[in-house]
């Protein structure tokens, strides 16, 4: 029997969610709505789905606090698409540091939802196996850094450990899968947050100069993240897989 994507969509407006529903089943997908975080929750209990829709601005647990939820527990390979009413640049880098892997601004059209869960979709089971992100717990070291894919920290050469956010550990995890070759800002977008990059999406710059700083590089002169004038990034520095962690 030919698979069928199931979305679920969280949001607290009956009417939103009731018409994306609707509109998406008719487009050939399998849908469940519901309002809360609690119901989400309840939901995804007992039944898998490949995407969520899921609105930011919720009474209670906001739709940032679940995606953060969801990306801690076993969920957190299921793509998360946000709505926000808020065009904010800010709001929406929150949401991909949380682990979102896209965004659309209310008010939307249907349509656009819709293209855009299925570029999702699509772009996460097809990315080019040469860029697939490996996930097996290890000890990644380079430089006067190691990284812990299972705590998902650094740690200097003195042991002190610095925390990294989803986002930040997204993207140097992709950097160390693929030390020494020059990866662009649609490849970075597309195997962090599982989206192409758009003409003013400035969000992977942002996040490489984050990253930079908490691996104390000199944006001036990188050691770490050089960049490469009009193709992109590259880690300059070998990797080393040196054990799992304790």
């Amino acid at each position: 029997m030919e698979h069928v994507d199931h979305i679920l969509i969280v949001d607290d407006d009956r009417e939103i969610r009731e018409l994306v529903g609707n509109y998406l089943k008719k487009n050939g997908l399998r849908t469940t709505v519901v309002a809360d975080g609690r119901q989400m929750r309840t939901f995804l209990e007992s039944t898998p789905v490949d995407l969520i829709v899921l609105d930011i601005m919720m009474p209670g647990d906001d739709g940032l606090m679940l995606c953060r939820e969801l990306r801690a527990g076993k969920h957190k390979a299921t793509p998360v698409l946000m709505l926000t009413a808020r065009n904010d640049e800010t709001d929406r880098i929150i949401g991909l540091e949380m682990g979102a892997d896209d965004y659309l601004v209310k008010p939307f059209a249907a349509r656009e939802l819709l293209a855009r869960i299925n570029a999702v979709l699509r772009r996460t089971r097809m990315l080019p196996p040469n860029l697939v992100v490996t996930e097996s717990s290890r000890l990644l070291a380079f430089g006067r850094w190691r990284l812990d894919t299972s705590a998902r920290h650094l740690l200097d050469d003195d042991g002190t450990l610095v925390a990294l956010s989803g986002a930040e550990y997204r993207l140097l995890r992709v950097f160390l899968d693929h030390p020494q070759r020059v990866l662009n800002r649609d490849q970075l977008l597309n195997l962090t947050q599982g989206r192409d990059a758009d003409l003013f999406d400035r969000s992977i710059d942002l996040l490489v100069s984050r990253l930079r700083q908490r691996l104390l590089d000199d944006a001036r002169e990188p050691a770490y993240i050089k960049t490469v004038r009009s193709e992109g990034y590259v880690f300059s520095l070998p990797v080393e897989i040196v054990g799992a962690p304790v």
